[in-house]
């Protein structure tokens, strides 16, 4: 055996190889300068060497700003009445007692309701 041999620490025990990240300076990433925050999901979205579950949530996000939502618009004629008059008189109308219909089935004694209603009876 030979005197000066030495002998070398595997990978993991090597000193070498014992950087710690704290120790480095964090390198802090910039996006693209003078962009709106669209341009910039736009520009992460499009980028391939980005992770696709990074450029589908920034696709995600984008769409509400790329494409319009479609909605229901309630297009009425006041007939020369403003809104103002026909908001007041519809409070008018919900602020005195409500107009209930007549009923139309018989009303029934309180003995009757106490028995067994046999013919409501499923069995």
């Amino acid at each position: 055996m030979k005197e000066k041999e030495m002998v070398k620490l595997p990978y993991f025990a090597d000193p070498a190889n014992l950087v710690v990240e704290e120790d480095q300076p964090k390198k802090i990433e910039e996006g693209p300068k003078g962009e709106t925050s669209l341009q910039l999901l736009q520009t992460v979205y499009r980028d391939r060497k980005q992770p696709l579950n990074v450029r589908v949530r920034c696709a995600v996000e984008a769409l509400a700003h790329e494409y319009s939502r479609v909605s229901a618009v309630a297009v009425t004629s006041m007939s020369g009445q403003s809104f103002a008059e026909a908001l007041e008189r519809a409070i008018a109308r919900s602020a005195g007692a409500p107009i209930l219909p007549a009923p139309t089935t018989p009303q029934l004694d309180a003995s009757d309701l106490k028995k067994p209603m046999v013919r409501y009876r499923r069995y």
